[in-house]
């Protein structure tokens, strides 16, 4: 909610304004401004929650029940085979992304709407590559899980999956309402 409403770089939030350039003039050039911008966020992103991870297993920041309920979350995203954190990562790209197209004609329902949506990304147990790093690595930094578990198992997939259902997906029908018809 905070990173949205600050209006700094989410990955999922900002693919459908990335993409459609590349679908505009398609070119090597946007093509790898696109991956430029994406990795950039990406890293960024993915940096703050390994941090954050990090500081509430050893800082202490948080009580135990906390720790343990960030845990859980974890263990249960891991439950997922990797085609599935794919799958529910296509469902999860796609609102994410419907978030983003949805918020600048908002005007004071923002709040409502991010809320409305991380919500639903959370009641679905829908992979998102950010969310969901959050819980995985406090698993991978109190050791019960492996980086290589994270990488393959959720990362990736999930990342892909978040690729297909905010970009692809979602870009690909709004460039065909706002494409011309020359």
């Amino acid at each position: 909610l905070i990173v949205i409403l600050a209006r700094q770089q989410l990955f999922t939030e900002n693919t459908i304004t990335a993409v459609l350039p590349v679908m505009t003039v398609p070119s090597l050039t946007t093509f790898a401004r696109l991956l430029r911008l994406w990795g950039i966020v990406l890293v960024g992103n993915l940096v703050g929650v390994a941090l954050f991870a990090y500081g509430v297993l050893h800082m202490q920041v948080v009580d135990e029940p906390v720790r343990a309920s960030i845990a859980g979350l974890g263990a249960e995203i891991m439950h997922n085979l990797p085609w599935q954190m794919f799958t529910k990562g296509i469902v999860a790209g796609w609102l994410i992304a419907t978030m983003a197209w949805l918020l600048p004609g908002a005007g004071t329902s923002r709040a409502l709407i991010v809320l409305l949506v991380t919500y639903l990304v959370g009641i679905g147990g829908f992979t998102h590559i950010i969310v969901g790093s959050t819980e995985v690595l406090y698993l991978v930094f109190s050791g019960q899980a492996t980086f290589a578990s994270y990488l393959f198992d959720f990362a990736l997939p999930t990342l892909a999956g978040n690729i297909v259902g905010g970009s692809v997906i979602f870009a690909l029908i709004s460039h065909a309402q706002v494409r011309s018809d020359d």
